[in-house]
C-alpha cells in the first residue's frame, strides 16, 4: 500500500462516517418533528372547554370593600389598596373634594396620635 493510499483510505472512512452521522441526525430530526406535528394541537383548533383549561384569570377586588378602623376608611383605601382620590369618592359615593379633605384630616390625627404616642 502506498503511504499516499493510506491517508486517502483514512480521509474517505472519516468522510464516510461523517455522512453517516449527519444523516442519522437528520432522520433523528425528522422524526421528532413528525412526532410533535402529530401531538400538537393549534390554538384555533380547541373547544372553549379545553382552552379554558390552558389559563387562569385571577380576580382580584372582584367585589369592592372598605375597611373601617376607627372611622378611617378613606386613609386604608388611599395607601393599602393605592387608590385614587377619584376612584375612592366612586366607591364611597363621595365627591372627590371631600375625600382628600378627610384622607388629609385623618392624617394629621394620626400624625398627632403618634407624636403623644412616641415619648411614653
Amino acid at each position: 500500500m502506498r503511504p499516499q493510499s493510506h491517508e486517502e483510505h483514512i480521509r474517505h472512512t472519516f468522510d464516510s462516517f461523517c455522512k453517516n452521522i449527519l444523516k442519522y441526525k437528520a432522520r433523528d430530526h425528522y422524526h421528532k418533528v413528525k412526532r410533535r406535528r402529530e401531538r400538537e394541537v393549534s390554538f384555533s383548533e380547541l373547544s372553549e372547554r379545553d382552552l379554558a383549561k390552558l389559563f387562569v384569570t385571577d380576580e382580584y377586588f372582584k367585589d369592592a370593600y372598605t375597611f373601617h378602623v376607627l372611622d378611617h376608611d378613606i386613609t386604608l383605601l388611599a395607601y393599602f389598596l393605592d387608590m385614587a382620590d377619584k376612584e375612592i369618592a366612586e366607591c364611597l359615593n363621595l365627591v372627590r373634594r371631600t375625600v382628600a379633605y378627610r384622607r388629609t384630616s385623618t392624617l394629621q390625627e394620626l400624625k398627632k396620635f403618634m407624636e403623644g404616642n412616641v415619648y411614653e
